[in-house]
């Protein structure tokens, strides 16, 4: 039995991959642009929440890479001071836990944010206090972790790690590089993978999604990813025979085998052209034999999305029931970079409980 939009958005979800930058609300992004002065994109009069919204779905949608980098650029200029930082942290984990989210992983880059002055320790603080208001005012029904983002095209990335490692008990959980993979190798930053890895700590690489299996390559076996941001082009090592049998490539089986958790994104992999549609979408047969896939928002308002439009477009595209939702959710919070008793509450106490209950109710 399908279950019901209403279902769904009630579900309990867990997020590993959303970029903070990335899920501004409209309203929002005017007021504090009016604060610091920043000129938004020309949306035909007057900016309204509708309108700009629409402005950014739009960039986001064309085609055009530079429009689609144009909208970061509004949403990271607004958020330089650290007042504004601290209202788009504590909104986001308001949205998060109106959407059904028990345990969220929010990524940036804290470089991107001392235009104005702030030191990264500020913009990190500023971040922290944001998320601390508003899963307090949520009574603690949303768990919410940074992950702290180096670019991979400058070279702040050993600096971004050591700052995640001194945040480490303070509220950040990893940390990632982000950027354009084509001619910007994960192994340019091997000397922050390695600092991590003697600190005993957790990361995540943005690979395989506009690149390809040479970047998923490096990302695991040079740099010793724990998670793939995206991941999606690991579809490339697998071969779908004309008997509808499967074989992966080496590539591949070990991504399976060893049970590398794949954050997908299936409606920013739509945008950006890494999966023709949700229908078509590797997610489907990656699902089906089994590797470690959770679903993840990326960017939720350059792709109007949120956690339970990714899951309903995966139900509706896939005929998914409640089950492989819980299996999502499981495999996301299995993955998540927190202690393993702390894991293993959310799913005995919290998930699984929430979705008996769901299953006790008329589906359709």
């Amino acid at each position: 039995m399908t279950p019901s939009r209403d279902q769904v958005r009630r579900a309990p979800k867990v997020l590993l991959h959303d970029h903070l930058d990335g899920g501004l609300r409209p309203q929002t992004i005017i007021d504090l642009a009016a604060d610091c002065g920043h000129v938004l994109p020309d949306v035909g009069g007057e900016p309204t929440p509708e309108s700009l919204g629409r402005w950014f779905a739009e960039a986001a949608d064309s085609g055009s890479l530079e429009r689609y980098l144009e909208t970061f650029d509004h949403t990271v200029g607004v958020m330089q001071t650290g007042p504004a930082i601290t209202r788009v942290a504590a909104e986001c984990v308001e949205d998060l836990a109106a959407d059904g989210v028990v345990y969220a992983e929010i990524r940036y880059a804290p470089e991107q944010h001392v235009e104005s002055g702030l030191t990264l320790e500020e913009v990190v603080a500023a971040v922290q206090e944001g998320f601390d208001q508003a899963v307090s005012a949520s009574g603690g029904r949303i768990v919410v972790r940074q992950l702290l983002t180096a670019m991979r095209h400058q070279a702040r990335s050993k600096e971004i790690a050591e700052l995640a490692v001194a945040w480490r008990d303070r509220g950040v959980a990893g940390f990632d590089i982000a950027g354009a993979e084509a001619g910007y190798p994960p192994t340019r930053h091997l000397d922050a993978f390695e600092y991590l890895q003697r600190e005993n700590f957790h990361f995540t690489i943005h690979a395989g999604e506009a690149f390809g299996l040479p970047s998923i390559w490096q990302a695991l076996q040079w740099c010793s990813a724990d998670r793939l941001g995206h991941g999606v082009r690991i579809i490339d090592d697998i071969t779908v025979h004309d008997d509808g049998s499967v074989e992966l490539g080496r590539l591949a089986a070990y991504v399976r085998d060893k049970r590398i958790p794949l954050e997908m994104c299936p409606w920013s992999n739509v945008q950006t052209g890494a999966a023709a549609s949700i229908a078509e979408h590797p997610i489907g047969l990656l699902k089906r034999l089994r590797f470690r896939v959770t679903v993840n928002t990326d960017n939720r308002l350059m792709s109007k999305t949120s956690m339970s439009h990714e899951m309903e477009s995966l139900v509706e595209a896939f005929g998914y029931g409640l089950d492989d939702l819980e299996w999502f959710t499981i495999n996301a919070m299995k993955s998540a970079f927190l202690p393993f008793d702390q894991r293993f509450a959310l799913i005995s106490e919290v998930i699984k409980p929430a979705y008996a209950a769901l299953r006790e109710e008329p589906l359709g």
